[in-house]
């Protein structure tokens, strides 16, 4: 399994190893932004897996400080009473940075700026940011995830977001990353590039934190996901992963029983990550070696 986390969206997504959503929660990261530095108050970005687990067991809106549990019980009274305090409540899943000088060891240690996955007051507002580092869930969310997961998950925590919806309201945003990677990069004509299809797909387009489009992809109503683009300053972290994830999740939700794609060769092995099998010998398709590829989705 894997969770992921993004700081523009507010929301912690967990898929299995083969993409597969198990899970969506709306959360609350740092009011201060993404940052790594110690001191910052912000929630660290980057590649994380969960080192400690706390909690199991017990009771809902208990009060932890320093990882342990103080007996008491989180309240509207007791917050009253504890004005500007900083609610650890139900569980906790400590953060440790994998990438080190960007969220391990010296400054910037994840770990060591005792940043969590915790569960928080009924009354604090998801969907926005509003913590001081951590990254808060309701506690019903939290127990759940708890339960779920296992330590040392791997933890991602990024600075996209996907989007979803009809050639309409996402071509304005599409067709710029797709001219940029296909047609100019890889020197895909254009009559090739734009084709009937595209009014009749369901479409994803992740979008960087200042809402610029950094990738995007395609599913056709016969199952066939296509057109998969990052925009190179974006590659390598994560874009594509989330792009296919939720296109496997609207192949899903349409009762679709299968996808396929025509896969260029050299990302084949991207694609094998996710339980794609090629079931064909390579081909040419615009100038470019493809496989076509297929995977079950239930």
């Amino acid at each position: 399994m894997r969770i992921r986390i993004s700081i523009p969206a507010q929301m912690l997504e967990l898929h299995d190893d083969d993409g597969r959503l198990l899970r969506r929660y709306a959360v609350s990261t740092a009011r201060n932004g993404g940052g790594e530095q110690n001191g910052s108050y912000m929630t660290p970005r980057g590649r994380h897996l969960i080192r400690a687990k706390v909690g199991a067991g017990a009771t809902a809106n208990a009060v932890f400080v320093r990882r342990r549990p103080t007996g008491e019980v989180w309240s509207p009274e007791l917050a009253a009473a504890n004005p500007g305090r900083d609610w650890i409540l139900t569980r906790i899943m400590w953060l440790s940075g994998r990438e080190p000088g960007r969220n391990r060891l010296g400054d910037v240690d994840t770990m060591r700026r005792y940043i969590y996955l915790h569960g928080s007051p009924d009354n604090v507002a998801m969907g926005e940011p509003g913590s001081i580092g951590c990254v808060r869930m309701r506690n019903a969310d939290i127990v759940e995830l708890f339960d779920l997961v296992p330590a040392y998950t791997a933890v991602d925590i990024v600075e996209f977001r996907i989007e979803e919806g009809g050639w309409e309201s996402l071509a304005a945003a599409a067709q710029p990353v797709r001219e940029v990677v296909f047609v100019e990069e890889q020197g895909v004509s254009r009559e090739l590039e734009w084709d009937e299809f595209d009014s009749a797909s369901r479409h994803v387009v992740a979008f960087d934190a200042d809402g610029q489009a950094i990738g995007t992809g395609r599913l056709l109503p016969d199952g066939h996901i296509g057109r998969m683009a990052v925009v190179s300053a974006w590659r390598g972290q994560g874009v594509g992963r989330a792009l296919l994830e939720r296109l496997i999740e609207a192949a899903g939700a349409s009762g679709r029983h299968e996808v396929l794609l025509h896969a260029q060769s050299r990302a084949a092995g991207f694609y094998r990550r996710f339980g794609f099998i090629a079931t064909g010998d390579e081909f040419m398709e615009a100038g470019i070696p493809h496989v076509r590829m297929e995977r079950r989705l239930i």
